[in-house]
């Protein structure tokens, strides 16, 4: 015979997560229950967060560069590589599952659109700014330069903290993360000042 306490574990409510993250990370769950959800949704932040970047780069090195541009380069590109991110993971779910994502798991793949999309929300408001001239444009660029890094910085700081490393092997692997950082970036905007 089963225990009692057992028949009614299911029935105590869950523990809220803490953090915006770990909301974040509990959603996504919920709708399919695995960690992969989570990963493409980082992986996605992460692709968008480059692009974005490196889009920064390339208008604040351009002597010409107005407001109008920078801001329509930035929404453009992000949103383009979002658009190739959800069709690679449409593409993806085809290959692997035989059928188009539906229901929960096309609400996986829109989430992590949006999470990507969500990436060019306080750029893109900055340059707004220096469209509407509240701001200088090089102090907008640069601000926008600075959201990138540093978001950059907090999700490789987060997976790097997660992992089951040794203090000193966490202080290594961050290390080799923002040297490839710095490669991706160096990479991404010497193709968009082509």
């Amino acid at each position: 015979m089963a225990d009692e306490s057992d028949e009614h574990a299911g029935d105590a409510p869950a523990r809220r997560p803490r953090g915006r993250s770990a909301r974040a990370r509990a959603h996504l769950e919920e709708l399919d229950g695995r960690e992969e959800a989570y990963v493409m949704y980082f992986k996605e932040r992460v692709y968008a967060t480059f692009t974005g970047l490196a889009i920064v780069l390339v208008v604040a090195a351009n002597d010409h560069a107005d407001p109008e541009h920078a801001l329509f380069a930035l929404v453009l590109g992000v949103l383009g590589i979002t658009a190739a991110g959800f069709v690679s993971d449409v593409i993806s779910h085809l290959a692997v599952h035989q059928t188009f994502p539906i229901g929960a798991d096309l609400m996986i793949l829109l989430r992590v659109a949006g999470g990507a999309l969500s990436t060019v929300i306080t750029p893109g408001i900055l340059l707004l700014l220096a469209w509407l001239d509240v701001m200088p444009l090089d102090a907008a660029l640069r601000a926008s330069s600075i959201v990138y890094v540093v978001t950059l910085g907090v999700i490789g700081w987060f997976a790097v903290r997660r992992s089951r490393l040794t203090w000193g092997q966490q202080l290594l692997v961050l290390g080799i993360l923002i040297a490839l950082g710095f490669a991706v970036i160096g990479l991404q905007t010497l193709a968009h000042s082509i």
